[in-house]
């Protein structure tokens, strides 16, 4: 069972929106910290933005006002806002989480997702 799911990806113009989710197949509470990444084509996988536990966020600088990131405990699920899309915004976008193994947090494991086609093209 995979344990993190994205979708929400497809073809949108420059200066469009999408909205990514993440769901988790357990509790997205047991998640410390969870992150959207990508990787375009030729390229290697690189940070696009982050959530903590208690609701810190973190952006790369190239989607700082643009991209939001977001997380619903009752939903199982993590957001990704991506408004005034750019053509060096496509790429596919891969979710990423650590989560606690067992019921404290001395044990973590990492969880990706096998991740959404985001293109942005006229």
């Amino acid at each position: 069972q995979v344990p993190l799911v994205e979708s929400g990806g497809g073809v949108v113009q420059p200066g469009g929106s999408l909205r990514l989710s993440c769901a988790a197949s357990g509790s997205i509470s047991n998640y410390r910290y969870m992150a959207w990444n990508r990787q375009a084509p030729g390229k290697q996988r690189e940070f696009v933005a982050s959530i903590t536990g208690n609701g810190d966020t973190t952006y790369d600088d190239s989607v700082e006002g643009r991209f939001t990131i977001s997380r619903d405990n009752a939903q199982n699920t993590m957001y990704l806002q991506m408004n005034n899309l750019e053509t060096e915004d496509q790429a596919d976008y891969f979710c990423f989480g650590t989560r606690r193994v067992g019921k404290g947090w001395g044990k973590m494991d990492d969880d990706w997702g096998l991740g959404t086609q985001v293109a942005v093209s006229t």
